[in-house]
Protein backbone atom coordinates (compact mmCIF):
# COMPACT_ATOMS: atom_id res chain seq x y z
CA UNK A 1 0.00 0.00 0.00
CA UNK A 2 1.48 3.65 -0.93
CA UNK A 3 2.07 6.19 0.95
CA UNK A 4 2.37 9.27 -0.96
CA UNK A 5 2.57 12.33 0.85
CA UNK A 6 1.64 14.18 -2.00
CA UNK A 7 -1.98 16.65 -1.57
CA UNK A 8 -4.75 14.00 -2.94
CA UNK A 9 -7.14 14.90 -6.06
CA UNK A 10 -8.68 18.78 -5.71
CA UNK A 11 -11.49 17.07 -7.90
CA UNK A 12 -12.95 16.03 -4.00
CA UNK A 13 -12.29 18.49 -2.53
CA UNK A 14 -13.45 20.88 -5.73
CA UNK A 15 -17.05 19.33 -5.22
CA UNK A 16 -16.94 19.04 -1.60
CA UNK A 17 -17.28 22.65 -1.70
CA UNK A 18 -15.59 24.73 1.19
CA UNK A 19 -14.16 21.57 3.06
CA UNK A 20 -10.24 21.55 2.01
CA UNK A 21 -8.79 19.32 4.72
CA UNK A 22 -8.94 15.58 3.83
CA UNK A 23 -10.54 15.08 6.97
CA UNK A 24 -13.04 17.64 6.30
CA UNK A 25 -14.01 15.83 2.71
CA UNK A 26 -14.26 12.61 4.56
CA UNK A 27 -16.43 13.71 7.59
CA UNK A 28 -19.02 15.68 4.95
CA UNK A 29 -18.63 12.68 2.56
CA UNK A 30 -19.74 10.47 5.59
CA UNK A 31 -22.55 12.49 6.58
CA UNK A 32 -23.95 13.19 3.10
CA UNK A 33 -24.11 9.49 2.49
CA UNK A 34 -25.69 8.52 5.99
CA UNK A 35 -28.60 10.80 4.47
CA UNK A 36 -28.83 8.92 1.37
CA UNK A 37 -28.93 5.47 3.50
CA UNK A 38 -31.50 6.70 5.89
CA UNK A 39 -34.26 7.53 3.13
CA UNK A 40 -36.56 4.56 2.49
CA UNK A 41 -36.25 3.81 -0.97
CA UNK A 42 -35.77 0.41 -2.85
CA UNK A 43 -32.50 -0.90 -1.32
CA UNK A 44 -30.73 -0.81 -5.50
CA UNK A 45 -31.65 2.99 -5.61
CA UNK A 46 -30.04 3.93 -2.10
CA UNK A 47 -26.44 1.80 -3.25
CA UNK A 48 -26.90 3.51 -6.91
CA UNK A 49 -26.85 7.31 -5.03
CA UNK A 50 -24.18 5.88 -2.01
CA UNK A 51 -22.39 5.36 -5.61
CA UNK A 52 -23.27 8.38 -6.90
CA UNK A 53 -22.25 10.62 -3.98
CA UNK A 54 -19.32 8.56 -3.41
CA UNK A 55 -17.50 9.59 -7.25
CA UNK A 56 -17.93 13.37 -5.86
CA UNK A 57 -15.58 12.84 -2.79
CA UNK A 58 -12.67 9.97 -4.72
CA UNK A 59 -10.97 9.72 -7.91
CA UNK A 60 -12.55 6.96 -9.49
CA UNK A 61 -13.31 6.21 -12.49
CA UNK A 62 -15.79 3.47 -11.47
CA UNK A 63 -17.78 1.90 -8.33
CA UNK A 64 -19.23 -1.13 -8.18
CA UNK A 65 -21.06 -2.31 -5.33
CA UNK A 66 -22.47 -6.24 -5.05
CA UNK A 67 -24.30 -7.82 -2.23
CA UNK A 68 -24.07 -11.77 -2.45
CA UNK A 69 -26.56 -14.47 -1.65
CA UNK A 70 -26.38 -17.35 0.47
CA UNK A 71 -24.40 -19.35 -1.99
CA UNK A 72 -21.79 -16.84 -2.55
CA UNK A 73 -23.35 -15.48 -5.79
CA UNK A 74 -23.98 -11.76 -6.61
CA UNK A 75 -27.26 -11.16 -6.16
CA UNK A 76 -28.12 -7.48 -6.59
CA UNK A 77 -24.80 -5.37 -8.48
CA UNK A 78 -25.00 -1.63 -8.92
CA UNK A 79 -22.55 0.19 -10.26
CA UNK A 80 -21.21 4.35 -11.05
CA UNK A 81 -20.54 4.67 -14.58
CA UNK A 82 -22.30 2.04 -15.98
CA UNK A 83 -25.87 0.74 -16.49
CA UNK A 84 -27.41 -1.52 -14.24
CA UNK A 85 -26.82 -4.57 -16.53
CA UNK A 86 -23.27 -3.79 -17.74
CA UNK A 87 -22.78 -2.79 -13.71
CA UNK A 88 -23.09 -6.94 -13.60
CA UNK A 89 -21.45 -7.65 -16.23
CA UNK A 90 -18.67 -5.82 -15.19
CA UNK A 91 -18.37 -7.33 -12.38
CA UNK A 92 -18.54 -11.05 -12.75
CA UNK A 93 -15.45 -10.07 -15.53
CA UNK A 94 -13.78 -8.99 -12.48
CA UNK A 95 -10.64 -11.21 -11.15
CA UNK A 96 -12.26 -14.01 -8.80
CA UNK A 97 -9.33 -14.02 -7.29
CA UNK A 98 -9.04 -10.46 -6.19
CA UNK A 99 -12.87 -10.83 -5.11
CA UNK A 100 -12.81 -13.90 -3.64
CA UNK A 101 -9.89 -12.51 -1.79
CA UNK A 102 -11.62 -9.69 0.13
CA UNK A 103 -14.36 -12.33 0.57
CA UNK A 104 -12.15 -14.40 2.15
CA UNK A 105 -9.82 -12.68 4.12
CA UNK A 106 -12.51 -10.12 5.31
CA UNK A 107 -9.72 -7.38 4.49
CA UNK A 108 -9.22 -5.13 1.72
CA UNK A 109 -7.35 -5.01 -1.71
CA UNK A 110 -5.36 -2.55 -2.53
CA UNK A 111 -3.50 -2.61 -6.42
CA UNK A 112 -1.55 0.22 -7.57
CA UNK A 113 -1.24 -0.97 -11.19
CA UNK A 114 -3.43 -4.28 -12.07
CA UNK A 115 -1.19 -4.46 -14.89
CA UNK A 116 1.82 -5.99 -12.58
CA UNK A 117 -0.25 -7.70 -10.17
CA UNK A 118 -0.82 -11.32 -10.75
CA UNK A 119 -4.47 -11.25 -9.39
CA UNK A 120 -5.38 -9.18 -12.47
CA UNK A 121 -3.41 -11.52 -14.72
CA UNK A 122 -6.47 -12.29 -16.66
CA UNK A 123 -8.72 -9.01 -16.13
CA UNK A 124 -9.94 -7.24 -19.44
CA UNK A 125 -8.62 -3.79 -19.28
CA UNK A 126 -7.37 -3.79 -22.48
CA UNK A 127 -8.96 -0.01 -23.34
CA UNK A 128 -6.91 1.42 -20.42
CA UNK A 129 -3.47 -0.18 -20.91
CA UNK A 130 -4.20 1.22 -24.82
CA UNK A 131 -3.99 4.47 -23.55
CA UNK A 132 -0.71 4.04 -22.11
CA UNK A 133 -2.27 4.55 -17.90
CA UNK A 134 -2.23 3.05 -15.05
CA UNK A 135 -4.94 1.35 -13.56
CA UNK A 136 -5.35 0.82 -9.20
CA UNK A 137 -7.89 -0.82 -7.87
CA UNK A 138 -8.98 -0.98 -4.58
CA UNK A 139 -11.76 -3.18 -2.78
CA UNK A 140 -13.53 -3.72 0.66
CA UNK A 141 -15.53 -5.90 2.26
CA UNK A 142 -19.08 -5.19 3.03
CA UNK A 143 -19.98 -7.01 6.57
CA UNK A 144 -22.71 -7.97 8.65
CA UNK A 145 -21.97 -8.43 11.83
CA UNK A 146 -19.09 -10.86 11.42
CA UNK A 147 -20.21 -12.18 7.92
CA UNK A 148 -19.33 -10.81 4.42
CA UNK A 149 -22.51 -10.02 2.39
CA UNK A 150 -20.83 -8.68 -0.36
CA UNK A 151 -17.95 -6.14 -1.59
CA UNK A 152 -17.40 -2.35 -2.66
CA UNK A 153 -15.11 -1.67 -5.30
CA UNK A 154 -13.85 1.61 -7.66
CA UNK A 155 -11.08 1.42 -10.18
CA UNK A 156 -8.90 4.26 -11.08
CA UNK A 157 -7.12 5.58 -14.00
CA UNK A 158 -3.46 7.83 -13.68
CA UNK A 159 -2.22 9.60 -16.07
CA UNK A 160 1.71 9.48 -13.90
CA UNK A 161 1.21 12.50 -12.91
CA UNK A 162 -1.91 12.04 -10.37
CA UNK A 163 -1.08 10.32 -6.82
CA UNK A 164 -3.35 9.06 -4.34
CA UNK A 165 -3.37 8.34 -0.73
CA UNK A 166 -4.58 4.81 -0.52
CA UNK A 167 -4.04 4.69 3.41
CA UNK A 168 -6.97 7.16 4.04
CA UNK A 169 -8.86 6.49 0.88
CA UNK A 170 -9.03 2.46 2.17
CA UNK A 171 -10.20 4.07 5.67
CA UNK A 172 -12.95 5.94 3.87
CA UNK A 173 -14.17 2.91 1.81
CA UNK A 174 -14.00 1.14 5.21
CA UNK A 175 -16.31 3.36 6.89
CA UNK A 176 -19.09 3.37 3.92
CA UNK A 177 -18.93 -0.26 3.36
CA UNK A 178 -19.67 -0.25 7.25
CA UNK A 179 -22.62 1.97 6.88
CA UNK A 180 -24.13 -0.27 3.55
CA UNK A 181 -23.97 -3.49 5.83
CA UNK A 182 -25.94 -1.90 8.19
CA UNK A 183 -28.31 -0.48 5.57
CA UNK A 184 -28.40 -3.87 4.00
CA UNK A 185 -28.81 -5.86 7.13
CA UNK A 186 -32.06 -3.51 8.30
CA UNK A 187 -33.75 -3.60 4.63
CA UNK A 188 -33.58 -8.18 5.69
CA UNK A 189 -34.52 -7.16 8.95
CA UNK A 190 -37.46 -5.36 7.39
CA UNK A 191 -38.31 -7.67 4.67
CA UNK A 192 -38.63 -11.35 7.03
CA UNK A 193 -40.77 -8.71 8.91
CA UNK A 194 -43.14 -7.84 6.22
CA UNK A 195 -43.22 -11.41 4.61
CA UNK A 196 -43.85 -12.63 8.32
CA UNK A 197 -46.63 -9.84 8.85
CA UNK A 198 -48.46 -10.83 5.50
CA UNK A 199 -48.50 -14.10 5.76
CA UNK A 200 -50.09 -13.54 9.39
CA UNK A 201 -52.51 -11.47 7.69
CA UNK A 202 -53.00 -14.07 5.28
CA UNK A 203 -53.36 -16.58 7.67
CA UNK A 204 -56.20 -14.40 9.74
CA UNK A 205 -58.21 -13.77 6.50
CA UNK A 206 -58.56 -17.33 5.69
CA UNK A 207 -59.78 -18.00 9.41
CA UNK A 208 -61.94 -15.10 9.40
CA UNK A 209 -63.51 -16.29 5.83
CA UNK A 210 -63.93 -19.56 7.31
CA UNK A 211 -65.79 -18.99 10.57
CA UNK A 212 -69.39 -18.59 10.40
CA UNK A 213 -71.27 -15.43 11.17
CA UNK A 214 -71.81 -15.52 15.21
CA UNK A 215 -74.99 -15.52 16.48
CA UNK A 216 -76.03 -11.94 16.64
CA UNK A 217 -78.80 -10.56 19.76
CA UNK A 218 -80.72 -7.35 19.34
CA UNK A 219 -82.12 -5.39 21.41
CA UNK A 220 -85.86 -4.55 21.92
CA UNK A 221 -86.87 -1.10 21.06
CA UNK A 222 -85.91 0.79 17.96
CA UNK A 223 -84.15 -2.75 16.52
CA UNK A 224 -80.29 -1.58 17.01
CA UNK A 225 -78.30 -4.52 17.73
CA UNK A 226 -75.10 -5.39 19.11
CA UNK A 227 -72.50 -8.24 18.26
CA UNK A 228 -71.23 -10.57 21.37
CA UNK A 229 -69.18 -7.87 23.68
CA UNK A 230 -68.95 -4.90 21.48
CA UNK A 231 -71.13 -2.50 23.54
CA UNK A 232 -71.82 0.80 22.68
CA UNK A 233 -72.12 0.18 18.89
CA UNK A 234 -75.59 0.86 17.16
CA UNK A 235 -76.32 -0.61 14.46
CA UNK A 236 -78.32 -3.33 12.50
CA UNK A 237 -77.21 -3.08 8.05
CA UNK A 238 -75.23 -5.86 6.92
CA UNK A 239 -72.09 -3.57 6.65
CA UNK A 240 -72.06 -2.88 10.31
CA UNK A 241 -72.45 -6.28 11.11
CA UNK A 242 -69.61 -7.32 8.82
CA UNK A 243 -67.31 -5.29 10.60
CA UNK A 244 -68.47 -6.20 14.32
CA UNK A 245 -67.87 -10.07 13.09
CA UNK A 246 -64.22 -9.26 11.72
CA UNK A 247 -63.30 -7.90 14.93
CA UNK A 248 -64.90 -11.44 17.05
CA UNK A 249 -62.06 -12.77 15.06
CA UNK A 250 -59.09 -10.69 14.42
CA UNK A 251 -59.94 -10.29 18.67
CA UNK A 252 -58.82 -13.28 19.47
CA UNK A 253 -54.91 -12.91 18.22
CA UNK A 254 -52.61 -9.98 19.31
CA UNK A 255 -52.24 -8.88 15.97
CA UNK A 256 -52.38 -5.50 15.31
CA UNK A 257 -55.05 -3.73 13.70
CA UNK A 258 -55.59 -0.80 12.00
CA UNK A 259 -58.69 1.13 11.88
CA UNK A 260 -59.70 3.07 8.99
CA UNK A 261 -62.27 5.30 7.75
CA UNK A 262 -63.53 8.93 7.49
CA UNK A 263 -63.84 10.89 10.14
CA UNK A 264 -66.48 10.63 12.34
CA UNK A 265 -67.22 6.71 11.44
CA UNK A 266 -66.48 5.63 15.55
CA UNK A 267 -63.19 4.24 15.29
CA UNK A 268 -62.68 4.28 18.68
CA UNK A 269 -65.63 2.40 19.91
CA UNK A 270 -64.54 -0.43 17.53
CA UNK A 271 -61.54 -0.25 19.32
CA UNK A 272 -62.77 -0.95 22.27
CA UNK A 273 -65.07 -3.63 21.20
CA UNK A 274 -61.41 -4.99 20.28
CA UNK A 275 -60.51 -4.74 23.61
CA UNK A 276 -63.64 -6.18 24.81
CA UNK A 277 -63.85 -9.05 22.64
CA UNK A 278 -60.17 -10.17 23.41
CA UNK A 279 -58.21 -12.56 26.10
CA UNK A 280 -56.97 -8.71 27.32
CA UNK A 281 -60.28 -7.42 28.38
CA UNK A 282 -59.40 -7.91 32.19
CA UNK A 283 -56.14 -5.63 31.42
CA UNK A 284 -56.43 -1.59 30.74
CA UNK A 285 -57.97 0.14 27.60
CA UNK A 286 -55.44 3.05 26.94
CA UNK A 287 -55.90 5.57 24.30
CA UNK A 288 -53.86 8.75 22.53
CA UNK A 289 -55.30 11.16 20.26
CA UNK A 290 -51.78 11.48 18.75
CA UNK A 291 -52.54 14.44 16.34
CA UNK A 292 -53.46 16.28 19.91
CA UNK A 293 -50.23 16.59 21.21
CA UNK A 294 -46.91 18.10 19.62
CA UNK A 295 -44.32 15.50 19.00
CA UNK A 296 -42.18 16.34 22.25
CA UNK A 297 -45.21 15.89 24.24
CA UNK A 298 -46.29 12.91 22.67
CA UNK A 299 -42.87 11.44 23.41
CA UNK A 300 -43.54 12.09 27.14
CA UNK A 301 -47.04 10.86 26.99
CA UNK A 302 -45.93 7.56 25.21
CA UNK A 303 -42.77 6.53 26.83
CA UNK A 304 -42.81 8.37 30.30
CA UNK A 305 -40.10 10.36 31.76
CA UNK A 306 -37.87 10.18 34.87
CA UNK A 307 -37.67 13.14 37.37
CA UNK A 308 -35.59 15.98 36.15
CA UNK A 309 -36.01 15.28 32.74
CA UNK A 310 -36.70 18.31 31.39
CA UNK A 311 -38.48 21.62 32.97
CA UNK A 312 -41.22 20.67 34.92
CA UNK A 313 -40.29 16.94 34.80
CA UNK A 314 -40.72 17.44 39.18
CA UNK A 315 -41.57 13.38 39.55
CA UNK A 316 -41.73 10.71 37.35
CA UNK A 317 -43.99 9.82 35.30
CA UNK A 318 -45.37 6.15 33.40
CA UNK A 319 -45.86 6.68 29.98
CA UNK A 320 -48.96 5.45 28.17
CA UNK A 321 -46.84 2.42 26.93
CA UNK A 322 -46.34 1.22 30.32
CA UNK A 323 -49.90 1.71 31.81
CA UNK A 324 -51.57 -0.37 28.86
CA UNK A 325 -48.90 -3.57 29.97
CA UNK A 326 -51.02 -6.48 29.51
CA UNK A 327 -53.98 -4.75 27.97
CA UNK A 328 -54.55 -2.89 24.73
CA UNK A 329 -53.06 1.06 23.34
CA UNK A 330 -55.58 2.96 20.72
CA UNK A 331 -53.46 5.18 19.16
CA UNK A 332 -55.68 7.52 17.23
CA UNK A 333 -54.99 9.35 14.13
CA UNK A 334 -51.20 7.59 13.73
CA UNK A 335 -50.85 9.09 10.51
CA UNK A 336 -50.18 12.27 12.08
CA UNK A 337 -47.32 12.09 13.41
CA UNK A 338 -43.31 13.20 12.59
CA UNK A 339 -41.23 11.05 10.74
CA UNK A 340 -38.64 11.30 13.35
CA UNK A 341 -41.09 10.09 15.70
CA UNK A 342 -42.02 7.11 14.00
CA UNK A 343 -38.73 5.85 13.67
CA UNK A 344 -38.88 5.82 17.61
CA UNK A 345 -42.48 4.34 17.92
CA UNK A 346 -40.94 1.84 15.04
CA UNK A 347 -38.59 0.25 17.78
CA UNK A 348 -41.07 -0.24 20.70
CA UNK A 349 -43.64 -2.08 18.27
CA UNK A 350 -40.83 -4.55 17.06
CA UNK A 351 -39.00 -4.63 19.94
CA UNK A 352 -41.67 -4.54 22.55
CA UNK A 353 -39.54 -1.91 24.82
CA UNK A 354 -38.27 1.79 25.11
CA UNK A 355 -36.47 3.98 27.57
CA UNK A 356 -38.74 6.78 29.55
CA UNK A 357 -37.57 10.32 28.37
CA UNK A 358 -34.38 11.12 30.34
CA UNK A 359 -33.62 7.49 31.37
CA UNK A 360 -31.36 4.60 30.78
CA UNK A 361 -33.21 1.57 32.00
CA UNK A 362 -35.03 -0.19 29.35
CA UNK A 363 -38.66 -1.28 30.37
CA UNK A 364 -40.35 -4.32 28.40
CA UNK A 365 -44.03 -4.19 27.79
CA UNK A 366 -46.82 -6.85 26.57
CA UNK A 367 -49.30 -4.21 24.80
CA UNK A 368 -51.62 -5.14 22.11
CA UNK A 369 -51.66 -1.99 19.74
CA UNK A 370 -55.10 -1.00 17.80
CA UNK A 371 -54.30 1.91 15.51
CA UNK A 372 -56.71 4.13 13.62
CA UNK A 373 -56.36 7.11 10.71
CA UNK A 374 -58.06 8.56 8.18
CA UNK A 375 -55.36 9.29 5.96
CA UNK A 376 -54.50 7.61 2.89
CA UNK A 377 -51.23 5.64 4.25
CA UNK A 378 -50.18 4.53 0.96
CA UNK A 379 -49.73 7.73 -0.30
CA UNK A 380 -47.99 9.31 2.33
CA UNK A 381 -45.50 6.76 2.10
CA UNK A 382 -45.11 7.00 -1.60
CA UNK A 383 -44.39 10.71 -0.37
CA UNK A 384 -41.75 9.76 2.48
CA UNK A 385 -44.29 11.03 4.62
CA UNK A 386 -45.00 7.79 6.56
CA UNK A 387 -41.64 5.33 6.98
CA UNK A 388 -42.64 2.19 4.85
CA UNK A 389 -41.43 -0.15 7.63
CA UNK A 390 -43.72 1.47 10.30
CA UNK A 391 -46.38 1.17 7.73
CA UNK A 392 -45.86 -2.77 7.44
CA UNK A 393 -45.73 -2.72 11.26
CA UNK A 394 -49.32 -1.38 11.76
CA UNK A 395 -50.92 -2.75 8.62
CA UNK A 396 -50.91 -6.23 9.80
CA UNK A 397 -54.92 -6.30 9.96
CA UNK A 398 -56.90 -3.60 8.13
CA UNK A 399 -60.53 -3.51 8.83
CA UNK A 400 -62.28 -0.56 6.78
CA UNK A 401 -64.83 1.04 8.83
CA UNK A 402 -67.95 2.07 6.58
CA UNK A 403 -69.15 5.64 6.51
CA UNK A 404 -72.97 6.37 7.88
CA UNK A 405 -74.10 7.24 4.45
CA UNK A 406 -73.09 3.47 3.31
CA UNK A 407 -75.44 2.44 6.16
CA UNK A 408 -78.59 4.32 5.87
CA UNK A 409 -80.61 1.75 7.91
CA UNK A 410 -78.62 2.48 10.79
CA UNK A 411 -79.19 6.13 10.56
CA UNK A 412 -82.88 6.36 12.56
CA UNK A 413 -81.23 3.93 15.55
CA UNK A 414 -78.28 5.80 15.80
CA UNK A 415 -80.28 9.20 15.74
CA UNK A 416 -82.62 7.24 18.76
CA UNK A 417 -80.05 5.66 20.27
CA UNK A 418 -78.61 9.46 20.53
CA UNK A 419 -82.32 10.78 21.68
CA UNK A 420 -82.23 8.58 24.61
CA UNK A 421 -79.09 9.99 25.79
CA UNK A 422 -79.78 13.62 25.24
CA UNK A 423 -83.16 12.58 27.23
CA UNK A 424 -81.63 10.60 30.61
CA UNK A 425 -78.78 13.78 30.93
CA UNK A 426 -81.74 16.64 30.64
CA UNK A 427 -85.20 14.60 31.87
CA UNK A 428 -86.96 15.17 29.12
CA UNK A 429 -88.94 12.88 27.04
CA UNK A 430 -88.43 13.78 23.03
CA UNK A 431 -89.20 11.52 20.54
CA UNK A 432 -89.13 11.36 16.86
CA UNK A 433 -92.01 11.84 14.18
CA UNK A 434 -92.47 10.24 10.93
CA UNK A 435 -91.46 13.68 9.21
CA UNK A 436 -88.08 13.64 11.27
CA UNK A 437 -87.45 10.22 10.11
CA UNK A 438 -87.37 11.33 6.79
CA UNK A 439 -85.54 14.26 7.00
CA UNK A 440 -82.68 11.82 8.79
CA UNK A 441 -82.57 9.51 6.58
CA UNK A 442 -82.81 11.81 3.59
CA UNK A 443 -79.21 13.30 5.08
CA UNK A 444 -75.79 12.01 3.66
CA UNK A 445 -74.58 13.05 6.99
CA UNK A 446 -70.79 13.76 5.56
CA UNK A 447 -69.76 14.31 9.03
CA UNK A 448 -70.69 10.37 9.64
CA UNK A 449 -71.86 9.10 13.65
CA UNK A 450 -70.56 12.08 14.72
CA UNK A 451 -71.97 14.35 12.94
CA UNK A 452 -74.92 12.52 13.26
CA UNK A 453 -75.32 13.25 16.95
CA UNK A 454 -74.54 16.90 17.03
CA UNK A 455 -77.51 17.09 14.71
CA UNK A 456 -80.27 15.49 17.63
CA UNK A 457 -78.49 17.46 20.25
CA UNK A 458 -78.65 20.61 18.43
CA UNK A 459 -82.40 19.74 17.23
CA UNK A 460 -83.37 18.59 20.37
CA UNK A 461 -82.09 21.53 22.41
CA UNK A 462 -84.09 23.93 20.26
CA UNK A 463 -87.01 21.87 20.15
CA UNK A 464 -89.87 23.98 21.44
CA UNK A 465 -92.29 20.37 21.62
CA UNK A 466 -91.50 16.97 22.84
CA UNK A 467 -92.41 15.71 19.49
CA UNK A 468 -89.54 16.58 16.70
CA UNK A 469 -90.81 17.00 13.33
CA UNK A 470 -88.97 17.95 10.06
CA UNK A 471 -89.23 21.65 10.52
CA UNK A 472 -87.06 21.28 13.94
CA UNK A 473 -84.23 20.87 11.63
CA UNK A 474 -81.37 23.22 10.83
CA UNK A 475 -81.52 22.22 7.11
CA UNK A 476 -84.92 23.19 7.04
CA UNK A 477 -84.21 26.69 8.23
CA UNK A 478 -81.27 27.34 6.08
CA UNK A 479 -78.98 26.78 9.14
CA UNK A 480 -76.98 23.70 8.00
CA UNK A 481 -73.66 23.56 6.63
CA UNK A 482 -73.58 19.64 6.15
CA UNK A 483 -73.60 20.41 1.88
CA UNK A 484 -70.99 22.78 2.16
CA UNK A 485 -69.05 19.38 3.57
CA UNK A 486 -70.00 17.19 1.51
CA UNK A 487 -68.56 19.21 -1.19
CA UNK A 488 -65.27 18.45 0.39
CA UNK A 489 -66.08 14.89 1.28
CA UNK A 490 -67.12 13.73 -2.25
CA UNK A 491 -63.00 13.95 -3.28
CA UNK A 492 -61.79 12.46 -0.48
CA UNK A 493 -64.09 9.87 0.51
CA UNK A 494 -65.88 6.69 -0.56
CA UNK A 495 -68.51 6.88 -2.91
CA UNK A 496 -72.20 7.23 -2.60
CA UNK A 497 -74.92 5.15 -3.19
CA UNK A 498 -75.46 4.72 -7.41
CA UNK A 499 -79.06 4.60 -6.48
CA UNK A 500 -80.50 8.01 -4.47
CA UNK A 501 -83.20 6.99 -1.95
CA UNK A 502 -86.68 8.49 -2.66
CA UNK A 503 -87.33 11.88 -1.64
CA UNK A 504 -83.41 12.09 -0.44
CA UNK A 505 -82.57 14.42 -3.57
CA UNK A 506 -83.73 17.93 -2.48
CA UNK A 507 -81.64 17.25 0.98
CA UNK A 508 -78.39 15.75 -0.36
CA UNK A 509 -76.01 17.32 -2.71
CA UNK A 510 -76.62 16.02 -6.47
CA UNK A 511 -74.66 12.83 -7.05
CA UNK A 512 -74.73 13.46 -11.19
CA UNK A 513 -72.73 16.38 -12.62
CA UNK A 514 -74.98 18.62 -15.03
CA UNK A 515 -75.36 18.11 -18.11
CA UNK A 516 -73.80 20.30 -21.04
CA UNK A 517 -76.40 22.51 -22.95
CA UNK A 518 -76.38 21.69 -26.87
CA UNK A 519 -76.68 24.60 -29.19
CA UNK A 520 -80.43 25.64 -30.68
CA UNK A 521 -81.84 23.19 -32.70
CA UNK A 522 -78.89 20.32 -32.18
CA UNK A 523 -80.66 16.73 -31.26
CA UNK A 524 -80.64 16.15 -28.06
CA UNK A 525 -77.75 13.15 -27.28
CA UNK A 526 -77.09 10.92 -24.41
CA UNK A 527 -73.25 11.48 -22.90
CA UNK A 528 -73.25 7.54 -23.42
CA UNK A 529 -75.25 5.91 -25.59
CA UNK A 530 -75.89 2.58 -23.05
CA UNK A 531 -77.53 5.20 -20.43
CA UNK A 532 -80.21 6.09 -22.79
CA UNK A 533 -82.64 3.18 -21.56
CA UNK A 534 -81.41 3.65 -17.63
CA UNK A 535 -82.51 7.10 -17.73
CA UNK A 536 -85.90 6.65 -19.28
CA UNK A 537 -87.24 4.79 -16.62
CA UNK A 538 -85.72 1.97 -16.20
CA UNK A 539 -83.50 3.00 -13.31
CA UNK A 540 -86.49 3.40 -10.75
CA UNK A 541 -87.43 -0.33 -11.19
CA UNK A 542 -83.91 -1.76 -11.08
CA UNK A 543 -81.60 -2.31 -7.39
CA UNK A 544 -78.61 -0.83 -6.62
CA UNK A 545 -76.93 -4.01 -7.75
CA UNK A 546 -79.00 -4.83 -10.64
CA UNK A 547 -77.65 -1.72 -12.02
CA UNK A 548 -74.32 -1.77 -11.46
CA UNK A 549 -74.16 -5.27 -13.37
CA UNK A 550 -76.18 -4.27 -16.05
CA UNK A 551 -73.15 -0.93 -16.32
CA UNK A 552 -70.78 -3.25 -16.26
CA UNK A 553 -71.62 -6.05 -18.40
CA UNK A 554 -72.67 -3.30 -21.49
CA UNK A 555 -69.02 -2.36 -20.73
CA UNK A 556 -67.23 -5.27 -21.29
CA UNK A 557 -66.24 -5.50 -17.73
CA UNK A 558 -64.61 -2.56 -18.08
CA UNK A 559 -64.73 -0.55 -14.83
CA UNK A 560 -63.27 3.04 -16.69
CA UNK A 561 -66.12 3.00 -18.81
CA UNK A 562 -68.79 1.33 -16.79
CA UNK A 563 -68.13 4.97 -14.78
CA UNK A 564 -68.75 6.84 -17.71
CA UNK A 565 -72.03 5.25 -18.08
CA UNK A 566 -73.55 5.36 -14.35
CA UNK A 567 -71.71 9.42 -14.37
CA UNK A 568 -69.29 7.71 -11.23
CA UNK A 569 -65.06 7.80 -11.09
CA UNK A 570 -63.26 4.53 -11.65
CA UNK A 571 -62.89 4.59 -8.31
CA UNK A 572 -66.55 4.94 -6.77
CA UNK A 573 -67.44 2.19 -9.33
CA UNK A 574 -64.50 0.08 -7.41
CA UNK A 575 -65.79 0.28 -4.05
CA UNK A 576 -69.57 -0.77 -5.56
CA UNK A 577 -68.03 -3.48 -6.60
CA UNK A 578 -66.37 -4.51 -3.26
CA UNK A 579 -69.61 -3.37 -1.60
CA UNK A 580 -72.03 -5.88 -3.54
CA UNK A 581 -69.45 -8.56 -3.69
CA UNK A 582 -69.49 -8.33 -7.67
CA UNK A 583 -66.61 -10.54 -8.90
CA UNK A 584 -64.68 -9.12 -12.15
CA UNK A 585 -65.20 -11.27 -15.39
CA UNK A 586 -62.27 -11.44 -17.10
CA UNK A 587 -62.27 -12.19 -20.97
Amino acid sequence: MANDVRPEPRKAVKQAGLFTTRAEVALHGMYEISKVLAIPARLETTLSNVLTLLANFLEMSHGLIALLDENGEPGIVVGSGWSESSAKRHFELLPQLAIGQIVATRMPVVVENVARDPLFEDWLAAEHRARGRCVSFIGVPIKERDKVVGTLTIDRISDGQTRFRYDEDVQFLAMIANLVGQTVRLHDVINRDRRRLMGEQRRLEKELSETAAPTRQRKAGNGASTVGGAGGIVGESDAIHAVLEKIEVVARSNSTVLLRGESGTGKELFARATHDLSERKTGPFIKVNCAALPEAVLESELFGHEKGAFTGAVTQRKGRFELAHGGTLFLDEIGEISPSFQAKLLRVLQEGEFERVGGMKTIKVDVRLVAATNRNLEEAVAKGEFRADLYYRINVITILLPALRERREDVFPLANEFLKRFNREHGTHLVFTDSARGVLEGCFFPGNVRELENCVRRTATLSRQEAIDAEDFACRNDDCLSSTLWKGAVETSTPFNIVSRPGAAALSPPVRPEPRSSPPGAPTACPEADTCSLANGEEGRMSERERLIDAMERAGWVQAKAARILNLTPRQIGYALKKHRISIKKF
